[in-house]
């Protein structure tokens, strides 16, 4: 029994799906004016861990993610650049989609763009407009009347008499509430724009995505996610505006990852403690980083630092260090075990993956403890459960020499390597062995790390 904490009750339900054995899911995308940033890296990684574990599960998935291709950000980016607003989105997609492949974020089944769901939009405002939830100004804007729907704030738990005090209509609005919100923007001049019944302009940013989300999915579905930031206005406008359109309950299950903190303090452009996602992995390996998000609970809070990188490196290295050398049996060959029981039950509680990375140590344990005892057939099984595991978090699928010989970083190449390799075994064979030791001292303060055994020299980074 998988149990989840929905934010809309604040509890841990147990998981069940409106259909059996098959799940519907929809994440808040990015809005692609710039790089994906590492609060994006956090949603990506998370959704991403929740998808492969529900498959692992033997759910049917169908993760739909959609992509903001239209808003003000955008707009306004497109125009300090002086290029057209497709030409720039288009190619913050294809980096986004460089940037998650690299951290082994697989693609969603679905990626909605908003620009490609004008018409669905449209039809929506219509139907909002005729029950009396929404309403066209005199400017060309439509609104939504928040007033209108009496579960306003229950997501949230915000209440919409304190969200109207003190608040103010900008003098260029023409709302009727300061709470109500835009359906769709009246075009402003030489602004991209469509026509509508209410004159040219564009949708609204909360309206993209219960037109994607219902046209893809269905009026309800059974899980919502995305960032913290998302959960108020946007999520909650989500629930209103789709609720009072199809008259259905929009989502059963909303989930929520937690917020990226740098070094104790809210990543800010304005604090200078803002990374996107390339930035870091110029530093780190994208797995380390992968690891790094996996390794702390979706919800939890997590502290970015380089202290933190660095021992998210260090952990990860201990696992592969027990796949080294090592040739895992056949997944067919090796049953599930204690340690799948426990993985499960670990992920079952909440998509807990700290408590499933500890199982992952306890199979490297074992494995290093079966090689200890000459008991390599042990081993060889152990190692298969512990890629098998590893698998589900999207974790320890490289070949561990290409994990320890990766971005190097320094002057050396991996041939400049494996030549003073051999050249220090040649002065061990000659037993000169001041010369192998200094070959070995000149590799360590460049950053690499030998390992001698029976079978030979093997190198990995510091």
């Amino acid at each position: 029994m998988i149990r989840i904490y929905n934010t809309l009750t604040q509890q841990k339900e147990e998981f069940r799906p409106i259909e059996p054995g098959k799940v519907r899911m929809y994440v808040c995308g990015m809005t692609v004016y710039d790089y994906c940033h590492l609060g994006h890296a956090r949603v990506l990684v998370a959704f991403d861990v929740i998808t492969r574990y529900l498959r692992h599960r033997g759910y049917e998935v169908n993760y739909v993610r959609n992509i903001t291709d239209i808003d003000d950000k955008i707009l306004r980016r497109a125009d300090e650049n002086g290029e057209p607003y497709s030409e720039l989105t288009d190619r913050m997609i294809k980096a986004m989609h460089e940037d998650e492949a690299r951290l082994g974020v697989l693609s969603p089944d679905e990626e909605p763009r908003a620009t490609a769901y004008i018409d669905e939009i449209i039809a929506m405002i219509h139907k909002l407009i005729a029950s009396g939830h929404a309403y066209a100004a005199d400017n060309g804007d439509v609104y939504f009347a928040v007033d209108s729907f009496d579960d306003y704030g229950k997501l949230s738990k915000k209440k919409l008499e304190d969200l109207l005090a003190g608040a103010r209509v900008d003098v260029q609005e023409a709302k009727r509430s300061p709470a109500d919100f835009a359906l769709w923007k009246a075009a402003k001049a030489g602004e991209v724009s469509w026509p509508s019944p209410w004159g040219d302009g564009r949708p609204g940013w909360h309206i993209e995505c219960s037109a994607m989300s219902t046209c893809c999915l269905g009026d309800t579905f059974d899980i919502h996610g995305g960032g913290p930031d998302l959960l108020f206005p946007h999520h909650e406008n989500e629930i209103a505006q789709s609720e009072c359109a199809t008259g259905h309950t929009f989502v059963n299950t909303w989930m929520h990852a937690g917020a990226i903190r740098v070094n104790k303090e809210k990543m800010s452009k304005s604090l200078g403690n803002f990374f996107t996602i390339r930035e870091i992995m110029e530093k780190y390996p994208a797995e380390v980083v992968r690891y790094f998000l996996v390794s702390s609970h979706y919800r939890s809070q997590v502290d970015y630092s380089e202290e933190n990188l660095a021992e998210a490196g260090r952990t990860l290295t201990r696992l592969y260090h027990a796949l080294r050398g090592i040739v895992p049996a056949k997944a067919a060959d090796v049953p599930e075990s204690e340690h799948d029981q426990r993985f499960a039950e670990a992920m079952d509680d909440d998509f807990n993956t700290a408590g499933a990375i500890a199982v992952l140590h306890a199979v490297a344990n074992e494995i290093n403890q079966h090689r200890r005892d000459g008991r390599e057939e042990d081993a060889k099984r152990s190692a298969a459960i512990l890629v098998r595991l590893g698998g589900v978090l999207g974790l320890l699928q490289q070949d561990p020499e290409a994990f320890f010989q990766a971005d190097t970083g320094g002057e050396l190449s991996a041939e400049d390597i494996e030549a003073l390799i051999q050249a220090r075994a040649d002065a061990r064979k000659a037993k000169d062995f001041a010369e192998a030791d200094r070959i070995r001292d000149e590799l360590l303060e460049k950053g690499i790390i030998l390992d001698d055994s029976r079978e030979g020299t093997t190198w990995r980074k510091a």
